[in-house]
């Protein structure tokens, strides 16, 4: 594997100046839009539940064909669409607040929508990264990339709780729309030859899909990892539905504190993003993608812990940053494996059955996430995410425990 830095390169350095700016852009209008629904439009825990899986039920309607149309064409033009897509639908929120007619039911489907596109993006984008700068440095690019998502968390939601408590969550959703136009002019600037998908051997939808399917079913370390990202995912979503009124409500913090806990939290998440490749050389690139949740998920259990009061934010910023990093450098070991083991042709497939797969447990979780809230109180469902936490890792520790790297895993292949 090269350890050459990705840096190097023209076309990479585009494709993450796109990302830095999305990335931030998304960070920030991620605070602003469940703040927005929360303080300004009044939702319920349910109402939250349902905004939250809106952004990810796409996955699991259309990811599946979605990997198969991608493989069938070129990826860069997918991207940009996807991204001038979200921008144009976002810019409709600012929009509606301005002439006074923004409503929960128009965020849930802006949500549905963009999510559509958020689909085809990252289906798209892991498939056309390996394309950029090769298949030996897919693990420092996906670093890179999560080094700058990172970053934008730790910038991006103090400076989105801010400007949502100065100008009001409706304002701060055009900073994405704008950051989104940004990434799709950088990847209309890349010069990276791709080549052209073949076309001799091309099926049926159903039959392509189905190859990606099978290559998933019978390949254990992705089926592993495909049950270990949606244990995850489901776990995420839960809190996700309730967190933001447990912060507000429960703990009584204002949008500037909730902005800051999580930035804080998020200084973890950069500093693990960055040190990923040095981790990996270290303990296995097979290895770290288990072992960090291991180490890492305890620490999910503080933030039901959390009392009114500055101990709360001790608690938040602890629990909430030791988690996020073990997802970060978990992210970028699993999808590195990954894009090293599945042939090109079945790249975008690949991806789309294992988005499908990791990707659907949002929406179910959002959703229990936002029944438990009614029925149990943001705490309890909370404490409900910090056990899914702990048991997260056991699929890929029995399949990985005896693999140390990557390569071994290849080599077995072969």
């Amino acid at each position: 594997m090269s350890t050459a830095s990705p840096l190097r390169q023209r076309d990479f350095r585009l494709l993450l100046l796109g990302q830095t700016t999305s990335q931030f852009g998304a960070q920030v209008s991620g605070i602003a839009i469940p703040l927005l629904a929360v303080l300004t439009l009044d939702a319920s825990a349910l109402e939250a539940g349902l905004l939250a899986a809106a952004s990810t039920l796409a996955f699991a309607v259309i990811g599946l064909p979605a990997g198969a149309w991608i493989d069938r064409a070129r990826r860069r033009p997918i991207l940009i669409a996807a991204d001038a897509a979200r921008a144009a639908l976002l810019a409709t929120v600012p929009l509606a607040a301005v002439l006074g007619v923004l409503t929960m039911t128009q965020l849930i489907v802006v949500a549905l929508l963009t999510g559509v596109a958020r689909v085809f993006f990252d289906i798209g984008y892991q498939s056309y990264l390996p394309v950029v700068i090769g298949r030996d440095r897919v693990l420092a690019g996906n670093s890179a990339m999560e080094t700058v998502r990172a970053s934008g968390q730790f910038a991006g939601p103090g400076l989105g709780g801010w400007l949502t408590g100065l100008l009001g969550g409706a304002a701060v959703v055009l900073v994405q729309a704008v950051t989104f136009v940004v990434s799709a002019i950088a990847l209309a600037a890349i010069r990276t030859p791709e080549p052209a998908p073949s076309r001799t051997a091309r099926t049926h939808l159903r039959a392509e899909i189905r190859a990606g399917l099978a290559f998933v079913r019978h390949t254990p370390a992705l089926r592993a990892t495909a049950l270990t990202s949606a244990v995850a995912n489901f776990g995420f979503a839960v809190a996700a539905a309730v967190s933001m009124i447990f912060m507000t409500r429960t703990l009584q913090l204002p949008p500037s504190a909730i902005g800051l806990v999580v930035a804080a939290g998020s200084a973890t998440v950069m500093a693990a993003a960055a040190v990923t490749p040095w981790l990996s050389r270290r303990v296995g690139s097979a290895r770290i993608a288990w072992l960090c949740l291991v180490v890492t998920g305890p620490a999910g259990l503080l933030v039901p812990l959390a009392e009114p009061g500055w101990t709360a934010i001790a608690f938040l910023v602890v629990g909430i940053g030791a988690g996020e990093a073990g997802q970060v450098v978990y992210a970028i070991a699993s999808v590195s494996l990954r894009q090293r083991i599945t042939p090109d042709a079945l790249l975008g497939r690949v991806n789309a059955t294992m988005r499908v797969l990791i990707m659907g447990a949002f929406p179910l979780g959002g959703l229990a996430g936002g029944v438990l809230g009614e029925l149990a109180g943001a705490r309890a469902t909370l404490w409900v995410c910090g056990v899914l936490t702990l048991l997260t890792p056991l699929p890929l520790w029995w399949t990985l425990r005896r693999v140390r790297d990557v390569d071994d895993l290849t080599a077995a292949a072969s």
